[in-house]
Parts: structure tokens; C-alpha cells; sequence
């Protein structure tokens, strides 16, 4: 029965990473020394062999220059050679079950190295790259780690395990899915001795709020865990790859603790799960392709061609649900889109996949957020949590008891997507934790029966901004800035101003989407070894130099569109002169941008080191 004190609910767990580290650095190693009390390890990087070994304290020489550090991320190799990324600052986010949680807010990349003399121009230009894009993951907002508990698993995970999952240590036992430097720490994975130095790293978002209701005190939590499969930017990264993984795919897991009470509620988002893609390329929306290889053309005689479409499509929406079954129990897919103009054909296909999979335990509702909510009317979204309640109150929650033993398991999960899944998904998310958390508070002995949580005024404003805050970190790490729709989140009501913000955050999401997310792309394939440098291999494809025209079509159509406005502003002798004028620098301006939107794809940045065109 006290499966929840696994991972140590109280005192420090057999295998807690060391929480304290300094760094003594000499010209020929690495130390790391770990400062927890009566520890007298020392773990020392070769910097000419890379060689990582265990030592003592002893091996330290007194002429090393010696700072602190609070975690290693791991290792990677560039082009001058190996590199260690250390993490140099973080900020306390709060305590789970008296654990310590941190984020990471600041990092550094040191060279085994200590020259470069050794590269040629081009190799140091190229090495100057993927340092910046490793500094282009490090700076995206939202790494968190603890030495002492294990976050890349639920409540309900860590309940379900045997005593030898306990005796591991947090590198071991994590859930791969989760950790975001598992890649970085693969060297001091093959090495046990050296797990109590590693610890690994989530990317996501977590709020740890103390609240009172009825002057009864409960910690609050909302954690949400960003998968490293198939990681990357909306538009290169949709769908998913041929081992189920989906794209921009979330677990998060709200958690209550009261009096020695455990409530959690888990819910994920990800990609709609098959092959399709939607590449930028200079329109605001471009237009989402499904895969030709799942034969959708012949979608209205889909029971004909069942065998075919089984064969290959079903394959990875199958591989998808059965490993979402696995970790989650019954499926509900809550579905978003649009059901008319371009998402029309990826709800189609889903419905029709879904059903084809003719399985119980996963359920297909679509709701079509934007015509249901148009013009501002989003008390309807109160339809579709109707719609899904009895489902609800069937999957239940995870809740211990103050003795440690398990009163309930959540059996089942919501699935939710819109297009990118992030601001309709996040709005929905937070209604329906929403109405899990009534419950639990009502079960615990915090909320009275006839209570409602949504007039608890002082919760009500923590929980809305903590969702939204939860919808920022999501969109920043997919999309690139903050959600949409936040206002709603926010307030619960949506506002002018809000419409004003997301227009703002949508220009910034489209400039990105076209112009920097290829650099985005790649770094995120780089930091996750997708993309592994190699000294021998030509780099040369990093420095592709666009053709003249990229540049000679846009500046074109600057100046004639200029030069257009100007003919406006300072008349010619007669109408007829400025109407020849007008028109010449109007049709020129128009052209050039027709040329330019026809041949978009070649204009946006899109990734060079993984071809992202043969993973969809």
C-alpha cells in the first residue's frame, strides 16, 4: 500500500542525483566535486581522452580554478572537439512532497578544447554555428529539474512500481520520453558509477501554488512534460514519424496535496496522429497536406481499399494508440479543428481512421472550437464539456490517502488536439482539469458538496493565470512566442485587448514560422542528437547562399511598391500621367509579390541538418 512513497514521498531517495556540485577546472580536467553532505566523490573528464572516471576528493590538485555548479547537462560533440554543458543558475520552483524543484535558468558550454588554432577558417565559422544553435535550445524558455524526485513520471507511474524500480537511479528509471539531455548524458548512462552525477532534465512548464479555500491550506500544482520524439517548430514538425511518436506531443498532470492527501489528474495533447505536413511557405496559413502514401484520395471508398490503407497509414496511428494505451488506459481524442476549409480534410481522416481502428477504448469527439466559440460566445464551450462529463467521471483521478494507501486510480485519459495543439487545446485542457479538481477538493474535505470552485474567487485568479502561464511556456517552445486566447484563460471572459495581443503574437509567430524557424528546427535536432556532427563529413550545406533572385525579388517590390505610393502623393501634370504611373509601379509591385508568394517555399528558412521532407 505505500506504493506512493516510492521515490522516497519522505526523506531522500536511495538514489537522489547530488544536489550540490563544484567544478574544479585544469588545463588537462574536469572535476566535479559533490558537496552533499559526506560524500567524498569526484568525478573527472579527461579533456584529451574524454575519458569519465570516478574518483576522490584527494584527486583534486589545489591549482584548479574552482566554481559551483547546480547540474550537468551532459556533453556533445562539435566540430572543434568535445563540449561540456553545465547548468550555472537556477531558481527554486517550489516543493512536490517536500522535494525540492528547480529550473534551470542559465547554462555554459565549455570546450574540452583549449584552442582552436587547429580549425580552418570554414570549421570555426561552422563550429560558431552549432554553438549558437545549442545556445538557441538552452535559451528557450522552461528546463526544470530536481536531484531528489523523479518528475518525468506521474503520481499514478511512480505508484505502480516494483521495489527494484525504487533502487534505481534517476537516470535509469526515467521515462525516456521526458528527458530532454538523455542525448547529452549517454556517456554517463553506460557508466552506473557515474548516475548520481547526472540528472536529467525536463522541458515544459511547472507552477507550484500554495492556496487556501475555506481556510483550509493544499499545495497546487500544474506540470506539463514536452516529449523529445519528434521534437520541433509548428509547421516542420506535424503529425507523426513511423514509430507512433507525435508531434508537439504534452502530458500534463495536475496535482493537489492536502493533509497528507495525493490527488492527480493527467491529460496529454499532441499532433493529429498520422502523416500529414504543412511546411511554411509565406502565406499566413499554409494549407496542410496528408500524406499520398495513405491513399486519402480514395478516403469515400476507404472500405475497399481497407487492406491497403491498414497496411501502411494504420501502421503508425496504430503504433500511436497502442502505446497511448499503455501509459494512459482508455483514450477519448478530443478533437478541435476546424470541420470546413483546410483542417476540414484532417478531421475527416482522423473520424475515419479512428473508426477504422474499431477499438472500445478509444473514443473520437470533434468539436469544432472556432464556429461553436465564434464571435466571442465561449460559454459554449460548456457543450462539449457536457458532451465529455460521463466519460470524465468514469476515468476518475489518482488519489492516495494520508496513510499512503491508493483510493483511486485515473483509468483513462483526454487526448486533446486543434491544429498546433497549443490555444484552443490549453483552453479546453483548463475546463476540464477544472472540473476534475471540484471533485477532488469536494472528495478531500477541502470545497463543501454544495461549493463550486469557480466561486472561490482568490483560487479562480491562480488557476486561470497558472493555465495561461502553462498555454505561454507551450506555444514559446512550439510556436515561438505565447499563446493566443490567454485573455480567455485569463479572465474568462474574452477581451478587445486580447484580440489587439493576438494579433501582435500572430505577426511575431508568422515572421518566425517563415524567416527563423528552419534555424530553430535544426537546433532542436542538433541538442537532441538527431543531427550528430561528424569531423569528416562536408558541412558545406550550412553555408547555402540564396540564389540573387531571393534577394532582388523582395527589394523589387519594395521600391516599386514605394515608388507607387510616391507617384500618389506628388500628382504629374495631368490625372492620365499619375494614372500611368500608378499603375506601372502598382502592377510591378504586384507581380513581384505574386512571383514571390507562387515560389514561397524557397524564400522561407527551413532546417538543412535533418531532412525534415523524409521524416513525414
Amino acid at each position: 500500500g505505500s506504493g506512493v512513497e516510492a521515490g522516497g514521498g519522505d526523506g531522500k531517495m536511495a538514489a537522489a542525483a547530488y544536489e550540490n556540485l563544484k567544478l574544479h577546472t585544469t588545463p588537462e580536467k574536469f572535476y566535479f566535486e559533490a558537496c552533499d553532505d559526506g560524500c567524498n566523490d569526484v568525478l573527472t573528464i579527461d579533456r584529451v581522452s574524454n575519458e569519465i572516471t570516478l574518483g576522490v576528493k584527494k584527486d583534486v590538485p589545489p591549482s584548479a580554478v574552482t566554481r559551483s555548479v547546480y547540474g550537468i547537462m551532459g556533453t556533445i560533440r562539435l566540430v572543434a572537439g568535445m563540449y561540456l554543458i553545465v547548468i550555472t543558475k537556477k531558481q527554486k520552483v517550489g516543493e512536490l512532497f517536500s522535494h525540492s524543484v528547480w529550473k534551470a535558468t542559465d547554462f555554459n558550454i565549455i570546450s574540452y578544447k583549449k584552442t582552436v588554432l587547429h580549425l580552418t577558417e570554414m570549421q570555426m565559422l561552422d563550429n560558431k554555428t552549432f554553438l549558437a544553435m545549442l545556445n538557441n535550445v538552452l535559451n528557450t524558455d522552461g528546463f526544470y529539474f530536481s536531484a531528489t524526485y523523479d518528475l518525468t513520471h506521474t503520481l499514478q507511474r511512480l505508484a505502480n512500481t516494483s521495489p527494484e524500480f525504487q533502487e534505481m537511479t534517476l537516470l535509469e528509471r526515467a521515462d525516456q520520453r521526458f528527458v530532454w539531455n538523455g542525448y547529452l548524458l549517454r556517456e554517463f548512462a553506460a557508466q552506473p558509477e557515474l548516475h548520481r552525477f547526472a540528472v536529467p532534465v525536463i522541458h515544459g512548464f511547472i507552477i507550484v501554488k500554495h492556496c487556501s479555500i475555506n481556510g483550509k491550506y493544499f499545495d497546487w500544482t500544474v506540470l506539463s512534460r514536452r516529449s523529445c520524439f519528434r521534437a520541433g517548430v509548428r509547421y516542420y514538425v506535424r503529425g507523426i514519424d513511423s514509430e507512433g511518436h507525435a508531434a508537439n506531443f504534452v502530458e500534463t498532470e495536475q496535482i493537489v496535496q492536502y493533509n497528507g492527501y495525493k490527488a492527480s489528474f493527467v491529460q496529454t495533447r499532441g499532433s493529429i496522429p498520422f502523416f500529414w505536413s504543412q511546411r511554411p511557405n509565406l502565406r499566413y496559413k499554409p494549407k496542410p497536406q496528408i500524406s499520398k502514401s495513405m491513399n486519402h484520395e480514395s478516403l469515400s471508398n476507404i472500405a475497399v481499399l481497407g487492406q491497403q490503407i491498414a497496411l501502411h497509414a494504420m501502421d503508425g496511428f496504430q503504433r500511436h494508440f497502442d502505446s497511448q494505451l499503455i501509459s494512459y488506459g482508455k483514450q477519448v481524442i478530443i478533437n478541435l479543428v476546424d470541420q470546413k476549409g483546410p483542417e476540414k480534410s484532417l478531421e475527416q481522416v482522423f473520424s475515419k481512421m479512428t473508426a477504422s481502428l474499431g477499438n472500445g477504448m478509444v473514443k473520437y469527439c470533434a468539436f469544432d472550437f472556432h464556429k461553436e466559440c465564434s464571435r466571442m460566445r465561449w460559454d459554449r464551450l460548456q457543450i462539449l464539456l457536457d458532451r465529455v462529463a460521463d466519460q470524465q467521471d468514469e476515468f476518475g483521478y489518482f488519489l492516495v490517502d494520508p496513510e499512503g494507501k491508493m483510493i483511486l486510480q485515473q483509468d483513462g485519459t483526454f487526448r486533446t488536439n486543434c491544429i498546433d495543439c497549443l490555444d484552443r487545446t490549453n483552453v479546453v485542457q483548463s475546463l476540464i482539469a477544472r472540473r476534475s479538481i471540484q471533485s477532488q477538493l469536494q472528495r478531500i474535505g477541502v470545497l463543501h458538496v454544495s461549493q463550486r470552485i469557480d466561486e472561490q474567487a482568490d483560487f479562480e485568479k491562480i488557476y486561470k493565470n497558472s493555465w495561461a502561464d502553462n498555454a505561454n511556456a507551450c506555444a514559446k517552445q512550439y510556436a515561438g512566442t505565447g499563446a493566443l486566447k490567454t485573455d480567455f484563460t485569463r479572465t474568462g471572459k474574452r477581451t478587445k485587448w486580447g484580440l489587439v495581443m493576438d494579433g501582435w503574437n500572430s505577426m511575431i509567430r508568422y515572421y518566425k514560422n517563415n524567416f527563423s524557424d528552419g534555424f530553430r528546427q535544426d537546433s532542436i535536432d542538433l541538442f537532441l542528437g538527431n543531427y550528430v556532427v561528424d569531423e569528416a563529413d562536408s558541412l558545406a550545406f550550412l553555408h547555402d547562399q540564396k540564389e540573387w533572385r531571393f534577394l532582388a525579388l523582395p527589394i523589387i517590390m519594395v521600391v516599386a511598391f514605394s515608388m507607387c505610393i510616391i507617384c500618389l502623393l506628388m500628382a504629374g501634370d495631368t490625372w492620365t500621367e499619375t494614372l500611368a504611373y500608378v499603375l506601372f509601379w502598382g502592377s510591378a509591385s504586384f507581380g513581384t509579390a505574386a512571383i514571390i508568394l507562387f515560389n514561397g517555399k524557397e524564400f522561407v528558412d527551413a532546417p538543412r541538418l535533418v531532412q525534415k521532407e523524409k521524416m513525414d
